[in-house]
C-alpha cells in the first residue's frame, strides 16, 4: 500500500533585521547650517543690540551738535542785544520787547551751555551723571521751554523793529534785527534737538 507523499513544508527565509539606529547622531539641522540653531539666534540678538548702540550714541551725538548750536546762537544773540546801546532812544533796555529778547538768549545759553557740558562729559567718560529717565525727561523739556522762550522773544521783536526800519534804517535797528535772527536760529536748532529728545524718552517709555 503506498502512502502518499507528505507535502513538502516551505522554510521560512531569515528576515534581515531593521538598520540599527544611531541615538548620538546629532540633529542634521543642529550644526552651523542655515537651520533655525540657537547659533543662528545668537547672531541676531548681538547684531540687533549692536544697532541700538550705534543708533543711541547717533542720536546722542546730534542732540549734542545741535545744543551746540543753539548755545553759539543764543550766546550771539545775547551780546548783540546786549552791547545795542548808541544814545538816546537807540538803546535796547527803552523797550520790553528786547528787553524780552535778552532775557530768552541769557536763559537758553546758560541752559544750553550746561546742558552741553554735561552731555560732553558723559560721552567721553562714559558715566550718566542723571538716571537714563531723568536725563530723557529733563532733555526734553529743556529743549521746548527754551525754544518756546526764544520764539516767543523773536516774534514779539520783529513788528517793533520792522516799525523802526521803515522810519530809520540804522546800526540800532540792524543790530536788532542781527540778534532776533540769532534767536530764530537758536531756537530752529532747539526745535530739532527737542524732536531727538522726544524720541529718546519715547524710547524710555517701551524699554
Amino acid at each position: 500500500m503506498s502512502h502518499p507523499e507528505e507535502e513538502e513544508i516551505p522554510k521560512a527565509t531569515p528576515t534581515a533585521p531593521p538598520p540599527a539606529v544611531d541615538l548620538e547622531d546629532p540633529a542634521p539641522n543642529s550644526g552651523t547650517g542655515t537651520g533655525t540653531g540657537t547659533g543662528t539666534r545668537t547672531g541676531f540678538g548681538v547684531s540687533a543690540i549692536t544697532q541700538r548702540w550705534k543708533r543711541e550714541d547717533l542720536l546722542n551725538r546730534g542732540g549734542l551738535a545741535l545744543r551746540g548750536l543753539g548755545l553759539l546762537f543764543s550766546l550771539l544773540a545775547f551780546i548783540i542785544m546786549g552791547s545795542n546801546k548808541h544814545g538816546d532812544w537807540k538803546n535796547f533796555d527803552k523797550y520790553e520787547e528786547y528787553r524780552y529778547v535778552l532775557a530768552a538768549a541769557i536763559l537758553a545759553t546758560l541752559y544750553t551751555g550746561a546742558q552741553t557740558l554735561r552731555h560732553i562729559h558723559e560721552m567721553s567718560t562714559g558715566r550718566q551723571m542723571l538716571q537714563r529717565r531723568t536725563s530723557a525727561l529733563l532733555d526734553f523739556f529743556g529743549d521746548q521751554v527754551s525754544a518756546y522762550l526764544l520764539i516767543s522773544a523773536g516774534s514779539s521783536a520783529i513788528p517793533l523793529t520792522n516799525s523802526m526800519r521803515e522810519g530809520a534804517d540804522n546800526i540800532f535797528t540792524d543790530s536788532s534785527a542781527a540778534a532776533i535772527g540769532m534767536e530764530l536760529l537758536a531756537f530752529l536748532a532747539l526745535a530739532l534737538s527737542a524732536l531727538i529728545s522726544g524720541y529718546k524718552l519715547t524710547s524710555q517709555n517701551h524699554i
